[in-house]
Parts: structure tokens; sequence; C-alpha cells
């Protein structure tokens, strides 16, 4: 039989400007659809009303175009709050939502997740759902997984075999300021869309088990999933939003589309060299064999983001 097509997805937070580390998840995503022959999707996560800002989704947006990336549909998750809520109906018909008295505090001192943070005990499971059920204000909303080991193994051969009930905790699908959290959503979202493919960085491993067991109870299909190196930045850590990394309207003060793009396949092991190129040019040879594995270094100097390790 045929395999199906590829439909992929780039899934970016509207919570602060891209930087190289976006950009270059964003290339990585866009290159394995269309070395494949198949669709690109952009999705806008834009659901954290304390955190998003529309004129980070619309920069966003920009700077993606202005790096050469085109989509063949732009997805707002705003715009799917009927889907996500009849998920959770439906969970909460079969018996598996239930209301979370813990604080982040209760966890601290406990287990350590997968994740780095700290595990959920599972401790109010018994509690069940409140008169009003998950649509309560001010109740923590968890779901209760099933028990038992995971074994997945995603494309690249990153194991991501998971207890994921009793490593990470059965997750929060909705917040105590009532926003439908994000390991709820994107399964849903990824359903909805007809996804086949979830490139994404490594940071996000430990929570595809969790996913997957999601997609589980509502009887959804199982992407096929891999995850990519990060840019870390010299003194430690990924390159992300909240470590103050370079946002993008400073890259684009230094930097054209084209040449951001060589610098970004230097940096991920496509080209030996940083000379300009645009995406499109990439294609004719890209192969996840030549991307590297491990993560990898750079700095910000004089304008100009370098390889360092």
């Amino acid at each position: 039989m045929d395999a199906p097509p590829v439909v992929s997805r780039f899934a970016p937070s509207t919570t602060g400007e891209a930087h190289p580390g976006t950009l270059l998840s964003a290339l990585l995503v866009w290159l394995d659809a269309r070395a494949a022959g198949g669709r690109a999707l952009l999705r806008l996560e834009n659901l954290d009303h304390t955190r998003c800002r529309a004129e980070w989704q619309a920069q966003l947006v920009d700077d993606l175009a202005w790096l050469g990336l085109d989509w063949d549909e732009v997805v707002v998750q705003s715009e799917r709050a009927a889907d996500h809520a009849a998920a959770l109906d439906r969970l909460a018909a079969a018996g598996r939502l239930y209301a979370c008295a813990c604080s982040r505090r209760d966890r601290a001192g406990g287990r350590r997740a997968p994740d780095g943070g700290w595990a959920y005990d599972n401790r109010c499971r018994d509690r069940g759902l409140p008169p009003d059920g998950w649509r309560s204000p001010g109740a923590t909303i968890r779901l209760r997984l099933d028990d038992g080991p995971l074994t997945l193994v995603d494309l690249g051969g990153l194991d991501l075999s998971q207890d994921p009930a009793a490593e990470m905790g059965d997750p929060i699908v909705v917040r105590r300021d009532g926003v439908i959290a994000y390991q709820l959503v994107v399964v849903v979202d990824d359903a909805a869309s007809g996804v086949t493919r979830v490139v994404r960085g490594k940071d996000i491993a430990p929570s595809t088990a969790t996913q997957v067991r999601i997609q589980q109870a509502l009887g959804l299909p199982t992407p096929a999933y891999r995850h990519h190196l990060l840019l870390i930045a010299e003194e430690g850590g990924k390159l992300a939003k909240l470590h103050g990394s370079i946002p993008a309207s400073r890259v684009r003060r230094a930097y054209d589309g084209p040449s951001l793009c060589g610098a970004l396949a230097r940096a991920c092991g496509l080209r030996p060299t940083a000379a300009p190129i645009a995406p499109a040019a990439l294609l004719a040879d890209f192969a996840w064999a030549r991307v590297r594995r491990g993560d990898v270094r750079v700095v910000w100097r004089d304008d100009a983001l370098i390889v360092v390790g």
C-alpha cells in the first residue's frame, strides 16, 4: 500500500518574538514536509491569554515569510475552541477527568519528572469533577491517563518510552484560569488537521508519551514523531524566549532572509558554510542523515550567529 501523504506542522506559541531556535525549527519542519512532497501547516498557538499578544503573532507570521517559508494552511488555535471543548466533554463522559486541589508548591521537593519538573503523584484521582464539570470557574482539571509503560521510538531513533502516568503524572487539561492546556489542545489540533508527522525540538520529547496516551483516550491516530537538535546558548540552556535570547527584530537588522537561512543551515549541518541560500534551494539534497543529532552551542557576537561548539 502507498504511504499516506505527509502532513506536518510548525506550531509556535505566540508568547514573544521568534528567536534563532524558533526559526531553525520552522525551517526543519518546512524542509521535511516539502522534501516529502507533503503539506506544511503553520499553527499559531495563542490560547494563553496571560502571555500571548496579537502583535507577536503578526510579527511571527511576517518573520517566517521573511525567512522564505510558505504554508499550505494557517491555523489559529483560539479559533478552535469548539473542538477543544468537545474533546473535554468526551473525556468527562468517559469518567477520565477530575478536579485537582494540589498547588505547584505541593509537588515541589517530590520526584523529578523526565522533563525536569516536579512529577505529579496523581493524589487527587478519586476526587471526580465539581458540579459544573470541567467548566467550573477556578477549577484545575486533570486527565486520568492509562497506567503502564508505553513503548515509543521516534523516526530518528530517540527512545521516548515511558510510563507517563507514573513518571510525569496525570496532565492538567484545564488550568485554574480556564485556559485549556497545551497537552490536550496539541493532540486535538493535530488530529483535526490530519497531521501525520510531527517535527519539533528535543525539549518537547518528554511530553510525547503523555500526548500519545491522550490520543489513545480520545481514539485519535498517532502521528510519527521526530525530535531535532536545539541551539544552545553559550552559557548553557536552549536558545528560547524565556532565556532572553536574540529576538527576531534584532536578527533582521543584521541579516536578510537568505543570509540567516545560510547561517541556520550551517549550524544544523546542512551546509559546510554559512553562505546565503533560500530554503527552497536546500530541498534538492535535504536528508535527516545530514542534520546534526547533537545540540549546537551558538553565540550572538558582532551581530552574527556564530557556532562555537
